[in-house]
């Protein structure tokens, strides 16, 4: 599939609705835990259970990126998002199946597997694109596509919730619910696919390289060979271990934090926190990556670190005395955390140039895996643990905040050790892009 052209008088402001109608649609990741009560209930599941599909969803998320960047780079943007809506939409409705005849194993497959690659292809296939109609404003670009991620589960959860009140939270109702979610997913994908261009200098043989670039160039492959990408790899993976550590047990963690206090959280207050965090998580999407336009990638991660330790130190310190403090630093964190989304292609742009600048992202991307999962072990194991040992309430977290604090800085530190790319890593000439990257698809 060839990239489509946009023809002379093109609007480039119709891109950024074309991606976010893919984001806001694979956004839905963040509203799964929906599904978890009912799912536990009518097919006998545990917790842990419960989550596979996510945590499968979300490491498929990275890989996908990581192993289907290049192909993204060469095949342009309404390939991919035609992929990430086969696979999105087809895991729904194998999820559906998997529901209707009590089969939990297809609804990993399907949510989890399936799924998942529609996750990692669709939240990468309109970076690079991005980036080249916004040269001059890419973190606000970027900032618009990704915050569509963040806030997809604004729309998610309560559509959901309503669809399970409506058709029942037994097996049945709920393969009715993954089912219409499959179909209207789709429909809404369709509107990027058909929607999406590319520039026209952007233009002619797939993987075209260098044409209408300025600065440095860097491959994928070539910049796996740098210390700037581990270094970024670091501080994204130290920034979102901090944030999912909230996210993935807010409701529990706010209601442990008060429970001793005259007011306790309700069930209502904890699921209203939650929602907050969302809209906290999306705002910062948009808000930090456009303010990175104006003081610069660096600056802007010096505040999700430095400030994001300092979020945590509060709650660590005087959480449970206040919780206008504790809500308020969480919201902080989750900003940074969807901020640091947000705001990371467009360092990869000034540290790589545009050339596969969306095959680097989506291999950056296995930072976003390794801290789903390294952030809810810390917390979730260090609160069983303590609660093991007879302790409650804040008490639970302290030890955890403590690890995030140190994340936190590791990333601060690995932020300050980047420096530009060694240009020996460039690209030197078009000619030359066009065969690095012929023997990269002949090696592929």
């Amino acid at each position: 599939m060839s990239p489509p052209v946009a023809p002379p008088g093109w609007s480039r402001w119709l891109v950024p609705p074309a991606a976010l109608s893919v984001h806001l649609s694979i956004g839905q990741a963040y509203a799964w835990s929906v599904f978890k009560p009912p799912l536990e209930s009518a097919l006998g599941l545990s917790g842990t259970q419960s989550a596979l599909p996510f945590q499968l969803g979300i490491v498929m998320l990275g890989l996908s990126a990581a192993f289907g960047g290049t192909l993204v780079e060469r095949n342009g943007p309404r390939w991919a998002m035609t992929v990430a809506l086969v696979c999105f939409s087809s895991g729904f409705l194998l999820s559906a199946l998997g529901a209707a005849t009590e089969q939990y194993w297809l609804i990993v497959l399907g949510y989890g597997f399936v799924g998942g690659i529609g996750l990692g292809i669709g939240y990468i296939s309109p970076v690079s694109t991005l980036i080249k109609w916004f040269p001059d404003r890419p973190g606000m670009a970027t900032g618009i596509a990704i915050m569509g991620f963040g806030g997809g589960a604004l729309i998610a959860s309560p559509w959901s919730a309503q669809m399970l009140e409506s058709f029942g939270s037994d097996s049945s109702g709920i393969a009715l619910a993954f089912l219409v979610h499959g179909l209207s997913y789709a429909v809404f994908m369709l509107l990027g696919v058909l929607l999406v261009r590319v520039p026209p200098h952007a233009s002619g043989t797939r993987g075209t390289a260098r044409q209408a670039t300025t600065g440095p160039q860097v491959s994928a492959k070539q910049a796996l060979r740098t210390p700037q990408f581990w270094l970024l790899w670091t501080v994204l993976c130290m920034n979102v271990t901090a944030g999912i550590g909230i996210l993935e047990k807010a409701a529990p963690m706010i209601t442990d934090f008060f429970a001793d206090s005259s007011t306790p959280v309700s069930a209502t207050a904890a699921a209203g926190f939650v929602a907050l965090l969302s809209a906290a998580n999306m705002a910062g999407r948009i808000g930090w990556s456009s303010t990175s336009d104006l003081i610069g990638r660096k600056n802007i991660y010096r505040v999700y670190l430095g400030a994001g330790a300092l979020m945590y130190a509060l709650i660590a310190l005087f959480g449970d005395s206040s919780k206008p403090l504790f809500v308020l630093c969480a919201l902080v964190i989750l900003s940074f955390y969807g901020g640091g989304f947000a705001t990371v292609p467009a360092y990869l742009k000034d540290l790589f140039g545009t050339y596969q600048v969306g095959a680097i992202h989506g291999r950056l991307l296995t930072a976003w895996s390794t801290a789903g999962v390294l952030g809810p072990l810390i917390v979730n194991w260090i609160a069983d643990r303590q609660e093991e040992a007879g302790r409650h309430g804040a008490s639970l977290y302290g030890l955890s905040f403590i690890i995030m604090i140190g994340l936190l800085v590791v990333g601060f530190v690995a932020n300050e050790l980047v420096r530009p790319v060694d240009p020996r890593h460039h690209v030197p000439e078009p000619k030359e892009a066009d065969r690095v990257q012929r023997e990269q698809s002949e090696s592929a």
